[in-house]
């Protein structure tokens, strides 16, 4: 079974979560799924994140019985595990747009489903659903969800990761999106501002990794993006 249809597979289980208002899909599953047809090309992790809304999180809970072949980790119950192999691991990470920077992450604590509450999150937002043999799948726009991976602070492989989500998502933002993350860079702090450029630089100097998305066939696109937010930056 390829990766695509685990995906798919893993999505359609946890219908019943993404029904709810707010619910996104996050992280290194956002390029897969905006590839056309959702072609799932871009594997950066082979997990899928889900962010709860903080405000949605008593109805979420409501729905977690309805999930069909995953069950929760008993040493991370934030973490939801397959039952069957056609199944990958699903994360529930939490989302406060009330955070007003990204250092204040805190854990919600919970008996059911706890969840850690990543202050940079809080700058992501749902985009137009986009649909998958008959799933509604709930995404982010595409400003908020590179802003988040290029302030995030993570190093060694997960940094990585997080850069190459971004070099997934860059060729498929169009001007609109481009305008929509300059916005949001502008009104951030000089130090995360400084975060930004200084994880793009990163992204432009890394190497391919075979089967994830190539940082070199976007060097170009980086080195504008980079030029355009350093043109005015605070």
């Amino acid at each position: 079974m390829d990766f695509r249809s685990r995906l798919i597979a893993t999505l359609k289980a946890v219908r019943p979560v993404l029904e709810e208002p707010g619910v996104l899909v996050l992280g290194s599953e956002v390029p897969n799924l905006l590839q056309d047809g959702a072609a799932a090309t871009l594997v950066v992790s082979k997990d899928v994140d889900l962010g709860i809304p903080v405000s949605q999180h008593a109805r979420v809970k409501l729905r977690l019985g309805e999930i069909d072949g995953l069950k929760a980790s008993t040493e991370e119950p934030s973490v939801w595990l397959p039952e069957r192999e056609e199944l990958i691991e699903v994360n529930f990470l939490g989302i406060d747009h009330a955070i007003q920077h990204p250092s204040e992450t805190y854990v919600l604590e919970d008996d059911l489903l706890p969840l850690m509450v990543f202050g940079p999150l809080s700058w992501v937002s749902p985009a137009t659903p986009i649909e998958v043999e008959g799933l509604v799948v709930p995404v982010p726009r595409k400003a908020g969800m590179i802003l988040e991976k290029l302030v995030t602070d993570r190093s060694g492989v997960k940094g990585d990761r997080d850069l190459l989500v971004v070099a997934g998502i860059l060729p498929l933002c169009d001007e609109s999106d481009l305008e929509e993350l300059e916005t949001l860079f502008r009104r951030l702090p000089a130090e995360l501002q400084y975060a930004v450029c200084s994880n793009l630089t990163l992204l432009s100097l890394l190497d391919p990794v075979r089967g994830m998305p190539d940082p070199g066939a976007q060097r170009r696109a980086v080195a504008s993006l980079l030029r355009r937010l350093q043109g005015e930056a605070g």
